[in-house]
């Protein structure tokens, strides 16, 4: 099978700090690699490798078949890459930015200005294309970082936590531009450390810790890890909340949990159960507001994976 991208037991030191400890990465065309972990676990250390920022000093790397070391100019034609905080030009309006990384990918003029138009609009930054940088909110100017990273056309862009420090709604536009990206037929190499967003972007997941894969899957894959699914039943009436819990708890064979107020789960193995706890519920004319079949989150396999919550290690 053809990889956009592959990596093969990469290894990266920093004096005594082992970054890297021979991790393996690849991505299939037109489609996302989510790499999940939290802050210092070497997701970066890889993107900047598969970006030949980095020489490895162990294994190896490919972007098209062409080794990021050997061939690493070639592999610039054919990546871009978007950090975790926008690297436009302050001074500078949208167009001008646009016109000068077009212009520094040996672009003519005219179709370095083209291209930056055909990008503006893509992103809704045409009205907003002849202003100044500075005057640009955070979400536009994560837009415009994206831009440029899309000059030069490139098959592969990486972007490395592309959300950081922007608010739930800035973070949707910025999914919808990734699915665009990938509906054109480009591949994503993209990490984070919000489980939510690998969950919702990704085609396959690598989960990083201290700088090895712990983890590789799809995310539906992934969250097998766990084993089973939950049961969820919220009842409109509060007062039948354990009549609610003695049909579940019939039904599953065990004893139903209640993480939140009005909430009741309990895990099953397959999908069995909740068609019979729906006619239990109905029989015993016990309405829920709320009735769901869930596989474990990411959240809950980082959990098992690591032995502990993906936010207590981000703020660690």
């Amino acid at each position: 099978m053809d990889l956009a991208f592959e990596a093969e037991g990469l290894v990266k030191r920093y004096g005594k700090t082992t970054a890297l400890a021979g991790i393996d990465l690849a991505a299939r065309p037109g489609t996302v690699l989510g790499v999940l972990g939290p802050n210092g676990a070497g997701k970066t250390t890889a993107v900047r490798i598969l970006a030949t920022l980095l020489r490895p000093d162990g294994g190896r790397a490919t972007v098209g078949g062409l080794d990021v070391v050997r061939h690493a100019a070639r592999v610039r034609r054919l990546i871009g890459l978007t950090g975790q905080y926008a690297s436009v030009d302050d001074d500078l309006t949208g167009m001008e930015n646009l016109v000068l990384i077009g212009e520094l990918l040996d672009l003519r003029r005219s179709e370095a200005k083209a291209r930056a138009a055909e990008l503006l609009e893509s992103f809704g930054l045409a009205e907003a294309g002849g202003r100044q940088a500075k005057t640009y909110s955070g979400g536009m100017r994560r837009r415009l970082d994206l831009a440029a990273g899309l000059v030069g056309r490139p098959h592969v862009i990486y972007l490395d936590e592309p959300t950081t420090g922007l608010d739930p709604a800035k973070r949707d536009d910025v999914w919808t531009i990734i699915r665009s990206l990938v509906g054109d037929g480009v591949t994503v190499l993209l990490t984070t450390q919000y489980l939510e967003e690998a969950d919702a972007l990704a085609d396959d997941i690598s989960v990083i810790d201290h700088g090895r894969v712990i983890a590789h899957g799809t995310p539906a894959e992934l969250k097998r890890v766990v084993g089973g699914q939950t049961i969820l039943v919220r009842p409109a009436d509060q007062a039948r909340l354990a009549d609610a819990a003695a049909v579940v708890g019939a039904v599953a064979g065990r004893t139903p949990e209640s993480p939140g107020r009005g909430v009741i789960t309990v895990p099953v193995e397959g999908d069995a159960a909740f068609t019979e706890i729906v006619r239990r519920l109905d029989q015993e004319r016990i309405a829920v507001t709320e009735l769901s079949l869930r596989l474990p989150s990411l959240d809950e396999v980082f959990f098992t994976l690591t032995g502990r919550p993906a936010q207590e290690e981000a703020a660690a």
